[in-house]
C-alpha cells in the first residue's frame, strides 16, 4: 500500500499542475479579453468609417438634388430669354430693315453730293479763267 507520504507528494503534483493550469487559463482568458478589446475597437473604427461614408452619401446625394434643381432653373431661363430674344427680334426687323434703307439712301445722297461738289469745283475753275480774263478787262490790267 501507498504510504500517506505518497499520497501527500502525489497530492502536491496535482496541487502544482492545477496551478499551472490555473495559470494558463487566466493567461488565455487575458489574451481573449485583449483580443476582444482589440476587436470591438476595430469594429468602432470600421461603425466610424461607415458613418462616414453614408454622412458623404448623404451630402452628395443633397448636392445632386439642389445641382438638378438649378439646372432645370437654368434651362427654364435660358427658353424664356430665348423666347424673349425671338419677340424682340421679330417686334425689331422691320425697324432694322428701315434703318438699312434709310442708310443705303444716305450714302446715295452722300454720293450726290459729292458729285455735285466735284461738278460745281470744276464749273468754277472752268469758270475762273474767263472770270479773270474780265476781270482784268474790266479793271484795264493787261
Amino acid at each position: 500500500m501507498t504510504s500517506n507520504d505518497d499520497i501527500l507528494r502525489a497530492l502536491g503534483r496535482v496541487e502544482g499542475r492545477l496551478t499551472g493550469i490555473e495559470d494558463n487559463v487566466a493567461l488565455l482568458r487575458k489574451e481573449v479579453s485583449d483580443e476582444k478589446v482589440r476587436a470591438h475597437d476595430s469594429r468602432a473604427v470600421i461603425h466610424k468609417r461607415l458613418d462616414e461614408q453614408a454622412r458623404q452619401i448623404a451630402h452628395l446625394d443633397t448636392r445632386m438634388a439642389i445641382s438638378g434643381g438649378a439646372h432645370a432653373q437654368i434651362r427654364e431661363e435660358i427658353k424664356t430669354l430665348k423666347e424673349t430674344v425671338e419677340k424682340n427680334h421679330d417686334a425689331v426687323g422691320p425697324a432694322l430693315e428701315e434703318w438699312k434703307r434709310m442708310k443705303t439712301i444716305g450714302y446715295g445722297i452722300s454720293g450726290l453730293i459729292a458729285f455735285a461738289g466735284l461738278t460745281i469745283g470744276g464749273m468754277i475753275a472752268y469758270a475762273s479763267d474767263g472770270a479773270v480774263a474780265a476781270l482784268r478787262h474790266w479793271l484795264k490790267i493787261n
